[in-house]
């Protein structure tokens, strides 16, 4: 890429990070054209999360698609967020196949492999171990489900305890070096001119991978209210799935409340909230956060908006 065309692309960037920081009422306010029905309804045309239906995987999707306050569009085709692709059948790796992936990055942590399994993979494409601390949650929801025991688990899941789990998970995603390493390494990554389309994923798709998700977003410049509504999207692609797991576990007498897991199989905008109120506590702002928490600088920033906004 030119230096002029970088040059550009960091003062667009700039902008666009600026306009980021107004609260979600100001958007409206500021959107060119909200009153008109035809660009309304090319506006919600346009942003329909692109899920691509797999068998063994219920959270795969194209994160592009989405409208930037830029005037522009976030590319389709070049990033994927997805949960565990440890369960893909044949038919499945054929469809991802298609995609032309070029890195897998997973967000699981060891235990998580061990229980789940590797991801499959079309040939020649091996997974990229990046793993995020989800502060033991697996082990714990482990060893409560093994128990079998519905005192022990409303113990550790009853009373608000798997909320209040779930909000600290979210606040190491910005308080830990090394978490926030490991995003900061997959936007360099994503960013990279000469890296071909790239797929992030955790377990079920919704925690590590929706906070990435909304963080690239956001530094693409997509309105605040839009990256919200793509994170908190994995509640309706996971929820038949997750109740067939509580189902499972209540009729396999391993848990006689599995609503107890509830908490921990959705995603909720205080969840993301916390991420948020911590990372304008400890950076200011959300730019702060790219360049400071994520030590990302304007170069690479504008490399990414180049390319992956049109």
């Amino acid at each position: 890429m030119s230096r002029a065309r970088i040059r550009l692309a960091t003062a667009v960037l700039a902008s666009a990070l600026a306009i980021g920081t107004l609260p979600a009422s100001a958007y409206a306010a500021a959107a060119p054209g909200a009153g008109v029905s035809a660009r309304h309804h090319q506006h919600v045309q346009a942003e329909t999360i692109r899920q691509i239906p797999l068998q063994g995987a219920v959270n795969f999707r194209d994160l592009g698609g989405y409208l930037t306050w830029t005037g522009g569009q976030v590319r389709q085709g070049l990033v994927y967020r997805s949960d565990a692709l440890s369960k893909l059948t044949a038919a499945d790796i054929t469809t991802v196949s298609g995609l032309g992936l070029t890195k897998a990055v997973d967000f699981r942590i060891p235990m998580e492999l061990q229980y789940d399994g590797a991801d499959k993979l079309p040939a020649g494409l091996a997974p990229t171990s990046r793993p995020v601390s989800d502060l033991g949650l697996y082990g714990t929801l482990v060893g409560a489900i093994a128990s079998g025991d519905p005192v022990q688990q409303e113990r550790m899941l009853g009373g608000g305890r798997a909320e209040a789990y779930m909000r600290d998970i979210y606040r190491t995603f910005v308080t830990s070096p090394e978490n926030r390493a490991q995003f900061a390494a997959t936007v360099r990554e994503i960013a990279d001119g000469g890296q071909g389309p790239l797929l992030y994923h955790c377990t079920s798709g919704k925690d590590r991978t929706g906070w990435m998700s909304y963080v690239l977003l956001r530094a693409l410049a997509v309105p605040e209210d839009t990256a919200e509504r793509d994170y908190l999207a994995s509640n309706t692609f996971r929820a038949a799935y997750d109740a067939q797991v509580r189902a499972a576990l209540k009729q396999s007498g391993r848990m006689q409340n599995p609503d107890l897991l509830i908490p921990l199989q959705e995603v909720r905008q205080d969840y993301l909230d916390s991420a948020t109120a911590q990372l304008e506590a400890d950076y200011g702002s959300f730019y702060g956060y790219l360049t400071d928490g994520l030590g990302l600088d304007l170069r690479t920033l504008a490399k990414l908006q180049a390319k992956l906004v049109r």
